[in-house]
């Protein structure tokens, strides 16, 4: 990790890959990666984590799967929201988005338990970021 401020807008404009984060930095155990998103990700569970969401640009929804029904929160630009652990979720960006993201380093974009992968969708748990 590099011991010099990182740009954000700089470590976005180095890739260009959707549902694809890049590792900025890691705070202890924590990755922070930023990623661009457009259109669906898949409906996920992270059995034991908590999955924290800054929107950097755009507008990002995260549909939820709670005991009282389905809702859909809706982050524009500057928001942030935390989903809990154990809470089925769904991320989409309609008209795209750019995010940053806080969680344990390893964490899989498609969580513990998933629908199927499409293929758009990387699921891997970060990439290391190539600025």
């Amino acid at each position: 990790m590099s011991n010099e401020p990182i740009p954000l807008g700089k470590a976005l404009a180095s890739f260009d890959a959707l549902w694809s984060p890049r590792i900025v930095t890691r705070v202890n155990d924590y990755d922070v990666r930023i990623a661009k998103v457009e259109g669906e990700h898949i409906w996920h569970v992270h059995d034991d984590t908590d999955e924290f969401f800054l929107v950097l640009d755009g507008e990002l929804h995260i549909s939820l799967r709670e005991p009282d029904g389905e809702r859909t929160v809706l982050l524009p630009q500057g928001a942030v929201f935390t989903v809990p652990r154990g809470t089925e979720h769904k991320p989409y960006a309609p008209s795209g988005a750019a995010i940053l993201m806080f969680e344990p380093a390893g964490t899989l974009t498609v969580g513990d338990r998933h629908d199927e992968v499409p293929d758009h969708v990387d699921s891997t748990a970060g990439h290391t970021l190539n600025t």
